[in-house]
């Protein structure tokens, strides 16, 4: 019975920010206007990064280890708004019909994001490379199985 316990203690939390994250869509406009917001700033400081990556812009060590903070801080936040009742937008009906898909797939993402921020705080390039790679595979996944084209 203890373990019931604290499996409901550890849960609730989440369970109830959940739940008030869905709630603060009074309409479904409003959490793709909030998600297209969240991919936006991601999309923009990755693009910067990817600058680098590619050649296009000079490697700035502060500069990319800023850009993938912002990505890896942003990265948890669309996911609140594709709630039940918040279809439309760009995203396809597989995000609600295969959550469970789409919710891994968002964890990928965020553990790639995640792992770039650490490369790029070391400000090795090769690792920064490595890992901006890995990260726009996660997000092309996602675009491929998810988005609109």
């Amino acid at each position: 019975m203890k373990l019931k316990h604290l499996v409901l203690a550890t849960l609730a939390p989440t369970l109830l920010v959940s739940g008030i994250a869905y709630a603060q869509f009074k309409k479904p406009e409003d959490a793709i206007k909030y998600r297209q917001s969240a991919f936006t700033v991601m999309a923009n400081s990755f693009g910067k990064i990817g600058a680098v990556v590619k050649g296009e812009a000079p490697f700035n060590k502060d500069e990319v280890a800023k850009n993938a903070a912002v990505v890896a801080t942003i990265s948890s936040l669309p996911w609140q708004a594709f709630g039940p009742g918040t279809e439309g937008g760009n995203a396809l009906p597989e995000v609600w019909s295969d959550n469970a898909k789409f919710k891994a797939a968002s964890e990928k993402m965020q553990l790639a994001v995640a792992n770039l921020n650490t490369a790029a705080q070391s400000g090795d390039q090769d690792a920064i490379k490595k890992a901006f790679g890995a990260a726009g595979a996660t997000c092309k996944g996602c675009h491929d199985d998810f988005k609109k084209k």
